[in-house]
């Protein structure tokens, strides 16, 4: 099966599990790391996810999985499930959308304005660019950032 597969079978399966408890998915990987593979399940709630929360999906996760006839991952695996961490990726619409009003950081392609990094509170996302407030010293602007100019971004600690 490919991770590929894997990733997309973890997910339908974990879904509902989320679902039940208002808890959303961040990300699902499937990746081999020195000998081993790892099912990685990143979840998250409004407010932060806790611990005994990464328990109980991954025990209702790993149930459903081991239930499952033919197994849909037949190679020895470590399941991992946690908190995306408070610098996460934002790789979907949806972590976009749930980021508004927090401070990120925007890696670019290429420059805009001279810079290729920005880091701001994310204040408008629009289906083609977002708006971010900006402190540049000792004065705050507001910097519109077209969203095909965007290579990576993620939550950030402000400071």
């Amino acid at each position: 099966m490919s991770t590929q597969s894997v990733v997309e079978t973890v997910t339908a399966l974990v879904k509902p599990i989320l679902d039940d408890h208002h808890f959303y998915l961040t990300d699902v990987e499937f990746v081999k790391e020195g000998g081993g593979w790892y099912l990685r399940v990143y979840i998250d709630k409004t407010g932060g996810i806790t611990l005994d929360e990464c328990v109980m999906v991954s025990e209702a996760l790993s149930e459903k999985l081991d239930a499952m006839d033919p197994d849909p991952i037949p190679q020895q695996y470590f399941l991992d499930v946690s908190s995306p961490g408070a610098e996460r990726p934002l790789k979907h619409e949806t972590d976009y959308e749930q980021a508004v009003g927090d401070y990120i950081h925007v890696s670019l392609f290429k420059k805009l304005d001279g810079k290729k990094v920005f880091e701001g509170t994310l204040k408008e996302l629009l289906p083609d660019q977002l708006t971010l407030t900006v402190k540049d010293k000792s004065r705050k602007f507001d910097q519109v950032i077209d969203r095909q100019l965007i290579a990576s971004a993620r939550l950030a600690i402000e400071f």
